[in-house]
């Protein structure tokens, strides 16, 4: 399939302004490209800095005619964008990724499906459209985890249950469609993300292995420390998943391994967390990729080129000393030679919040790991 090239210094529309739009806005502009955001908070992060934000709701009609008349394609930030949302302004200008694409991995319940239909490895599930479909789940599904279908994140709309009757009372709580997985012993969490074109070019950036804690992505360490054999199992297996959703843009497939099986956990249609590494560890930064796939440009190199860290920067941060907000030292992090902090914008932090990240890039891999380690004790990462 033949995709339009877009050229600057044409303007492009950009549906959600978070972190990972801010990013998207900054290699747009280093390329030529305007950029307008879409997104009904007024101190969205990526706003600040595009050529135009408009503040309003995604479904506005007067806003998505707006896009209509000044954008030449569109794209999102996160997945929840309505799809309905993105078939509409398919109809005047290129977006990527598609509805389609975006509707699977919006739902929990068809994301899983999608998989299991595709042959693709997960941990044992059950759709939950209301409290009877939790009577006679086998015991063998527990321990468990209940999530909710639509909108959960970070840890939020997740439950660990260990019985019929806890998942019964969480879905009471819940009290919309979920799905019920099983809990799985893991070896390591890992993630591919990759680029595909609208002519089925396909290139993975490496496999990155992921920390959580309370359910918020804690650090990445890029390469993975795994086999060979499983890196290139997970490239193969997140670009034929990228392949039958016929899927244009950037992809994330986060996979669990568990007692040496690799199973996909869940996909997101957009540039992600554990990625942000790429900004400072690779030739080509996962944002620039999201502007090639959008634009009809060439895929760039995903080479690593440095052993990278990546390690998040909570808001909690900003209450070490008092109930009251207070900016951290970032001397701290700053006098650290190859250690590149970069902090989103936001106008207020709170416990849980994603403020900022820093990558720690080093050609020893152990070096960078160690570096990254002091310097979240210095910063109050505990």
């Amino acid at each position: 399939m033949k995709q339009l090239v877009i050229t600057p210094p044409a303007t492009l529309a950009l549906l959600g302004g978070g972190q990972l739009g801010r990013f998207f806005v900054r290699a747009a502009h280093e390329l030529g490209y305007q950029v307008i955001v879409l997104d009904p908070d007024a101190d969205a992060p990526a706003g600040k800095i595009a050529d135009g934000h408009i503040v309003a709701n995604y479904d506005d009609q007067a806003a998505l005619t707006e896009l209509s008349q000044q954008c030449a394609a569109a794209t999102t930030e996160f997945e929840n964008v309505p799809a309905a949302v993105l078939e509409q302004l398919a109809q005047t200008m290129l977006v990527s990724p598609s509805a389609d694409a975006v509707s699977i991995a919006q739902d929990r319940i068809r994301e899983k499906a999608f998989l299991r239909d595709n042959g693709f490895n997960t941990a044992p599930f059950i759709p939950v459209g209301n409290e009877s479909d939790l009577d006679g789940t086998a015991n063998e599904l527990f321990p468990a985890i209940l999530k909710t279908a639509r909108l959960g994140y970070d840890g939020k709309g997740q439950a660990r249950v260990a019985s019929i009757e806890d998942a019964k009372a969480a879905y009471r709580n819940f009290n919309i469609p979920c799905i019920l997985e099983r809990m799985l012993p893991l070896d390591l969490e890992v993630s591919v993300v990759l680029a595909r074109s609208a002519n089925g070019q396909c290139r993975c950036y490496p496999l990155a292995e992921n920390d959580h804690r309370n359910g918020i992505l804690d650090i990445t360490v890029v390469p993975a420390r795994t086999t060979p054999a499983l890196q290139q199992q997970a490239e193969q297996m997140a670009t034929e998943l990228a392949n039958k959703l016929a899927y244009v843009g950037v992809l994330t497939v986060e996979f669990f391994i568990s007692n040496g099986q690799l199973l996909i956990n869940e996909i997101a249609p957009r540039p992600h967390n554990s990625g942000h590494y790429t900004v400072d560890g690779c030739i080509t930064s996962q944002y620039e990729q999201q502007l090639r796939t959008l634009c009809g440009l060439p895929l760039g190199a995903t080479t690593l080129h440095s052993h990278s860290v990546m390690v998040n920067l909570l808001g909690d941060l900003w209450f070490q000393q008092s109930e009251e907000s207070c900016e951290p030292n970032w001397l701290l992090l700053n006098q650290v030679p190859n250690l590149k902090l970069h902090l989103y914008g936001k106008t207020s932090a709170r416990p849980g919040r994603k403020m900022g990240h820093f990558t720690v890039i080093d050609q020893d891999a152990e070096s960078a790991v160690t570096t990254a380690l002091t310097a979240s004790k210095a910063i109050g990462i505990k």
